[in-house]
């Protein structure tokens, strides 16, 4: 039931009912990557080119797509990655996930977000105080 509802009324927790049901009617399942994101493809775009669609896994976030796929999904190969001994190159970085927003995101130093203080720069504003 909670994952009707979330279906419903949401559209960042996989997706909604009407992505199923387009789904199901027009698309034609490619594959599947390491974290259970599922791909399609569908009927012809304006262009001329297969649509692409890809089911997340949980929260919708494109970084989530595997390095593999997101050529297949951005058409610069035809050939998806379930069709082929896809290997990642030495030079591809495993996923890490976007932490903008939560406590784990990156502050650097002198952020105010981060902790401690500051270090002083030069052009820093000196406030002015009555006898100086």
């Amino acid at each position: 039931m909670k994952t009707l509802l979330l279906q419903i009324f949401t559209w960042w927790n996989g997706q909604t009912l009407g992505t199923r049901f387009f789904t199901w009617r027009h698309g034609k399942k490619v594959g599947e990557d390491e974290f259970g994101n599922i791909y399609y493809e569908g009927p012809m775009t304006s262009w001329g080119k297969p649509r692409r669609m890809v089911i997340y896994n949980g929260y919708a976030e494109a970084s989530t797509i595997a390095s593999g796929w997101h050529g297949w999904m951005h058409y610069r190969t035809d050939v998806p990655p379930s069709q082929e001994t896809y290997v990642a190159r030495e030079w591809q970085k495993s996923h890490k996930p976007n932490l903008t927003g939560t406590p784990l995101a990156y502050h650097p130093k002198g952020s105010l977000s981060s902790t401690g203080e500051r270090p002083r720069v030069t052009g820093d504003y000196d406030a002015w105080t009555p006898g100086n």
